[in-house]
């Protein structure tokens, strides 16, 4: 998978990038989300400050505060008589993450800063792959997917 990571802020407390790039491969690859023939899929990483993470959550969900991650599923792509679906990358979308929300969660939650940066990344790609926590089953499975994706990284259940 291709990730392109984006820093639109201070570097201070921000994971490296190959970090974010595997633990959002992880979380794609346990999922087994769609790909091409040849397997490529794309995935852009923001991460943003408090200003626009608020900017996006306002204009997005309604919710004028900053946010500690927000996910944009990709439009679908199609194919043409010009371009043949194997040479058209399949976009999974874009993640928003929010490094001061990130970082003050952390030490809010006593969790180290990154296990939490992981859960987050994987979460955001979750939810690029359909999962969803907006009713207690759908966040059920969700919460265990992520638990699973974390262990599977060298990391704690985020949920306890």
């Amino acid at each position: 998978m291709s990730v392109t990571i984006q820093l639109a802020g201070a570097r201070r407390g921000v994971p490296h990038s190959r970090s974010l790039s595997r633990w959002a491969q992880a979380a794609a690859d346990v999922v087994k989300a769609p790909k091409r023939q040849d397997g490529a899929r794309e995935l852009t990483i923001r991460v943003v400050g408090a200003p626009e993470s608020r900017r996006l959550n306002r204009l997005w969900r309604g919710k004028d505060k900053p946010t500690n991650v927000l996910s944009f599923p990709a439009a679908p792509t199609l194919s043409s008589a010009w371009t043949p679906a194997a040479s058209v990358p399949l976009a999974l979308g874009d993640i928003a993450i929010c490094a001061p929300v990130v970082a003050r969660e952390a030490r809010e939650q006593a969790k180290p800063a990154q296990a939490h940066w992981a859960h987050m990344v994987v979460h955001g790609v979750l939810h690029l792959l359909g999962y969803d926590h907006e009713i207690d089953r759908d966040a059920d499975v969700m919460e265990a997917r992520e638990t699973d994706i974390l262990a599977g990284l060298g990391y704690s259940n985020p949920y306890v």
